[in-house]
């Protein structure tokens, strides 16, 4: 089958929901995210990637922020960059699709620096 390149807002609903349908079901993650009312918080999600990936306006918000009082740790982390890449791949195939991977990998990158500086010592 060939899988077609992320191109629209569906597209990106389509890939965080096969994802966060992952991240709840895993025993590493679950937890993290069980007090979440999914329904309500999906679609900030979508219009956070959708900002990302197809330069749709209209999310605003500090992302780092709002994922401080989860205490995450760097398995969190490896699981999060593990499931979403393996949805992405899973679902497309492309230069939206490659970005989506890297933008999460940078994000990882960013989160885990300001959490745990240079040194893997946690900060805040």
């Amino acid at each position: 089958m060939d899988l077609k390149d992320i191109e629209n807002y569906e597209d990106i609903e389509l890939l965080v929901s096969n994802f966060y349908d992952k991240l709840l079901e895993d025993t590493i993650t679950k937890d993290k995210f069980k007090h979440l009312d999914i329904k309500a918080h999906l679609p900030k999600i979508v219009d956070f990637w959708a900002f990302i990936l197809i330069d749709k306006p209209g999310y605003t918000g500090n992302v780092f922020d709002k994922h401080l009082h989860l205490s995450l740790e760097p398995a969190h982390f490896e699981r999060w960059i593990e499931f979403w890449t393996k949805t992405v791949n899973e679902l497309f195939k492309g230069p939206k699709a490659e970005l989506a991977v890297q933008r999460a990998l940078l994000l990882s990158y960013t989160f885990q620096s300001k959490l745990y500086g240079n040194d893997g010592k946690k900060i805040v």
